[in-house]
């Protein structure tokens, strides 16, 4: 299992569009993947979008990724590409 911190860098934070994003990219790995808030107990699954929009991270928003699997370090690459790239949005 491999863990990492990232914080969202979106104007708009985790809404709607960016987690359909997410949802469509974590889909495509075998790895189990998680999310939480930063130093909040309740994870979601990666490939749920009702879970990523309940988490309701704002712009700033600290998150941790948890991946578990065969593919485990490319999923994470992925993930820490599209939150980098601000879910490839302008803003």
């Amino acid at each position: 299992m491999i863990r990492k911190t990232l914080r969202i860098k979106s104007e708009l934070g985790l809404h709607a569009r960016a987690a359909a994003k997410l949802v469509k990219l974590t889909s495509q790995f075998e790895s189990d993947i998680k999310l939480s808030r930063l130093n909040v107990e309740e994870q979601v699954d990666a490939k749920s979008i009702l879970g990523i929009l309940l988490m309701a991270a704002a712009k700033g928003t600290e998150i941790e990724v948890m991946i578990d699997g065969k593919d485990e370090e490319m999923a994470m690459e992925a993930v820490v590409g599209l939150v980098n790239d601000r879910f490839g949005e302008e803003q």
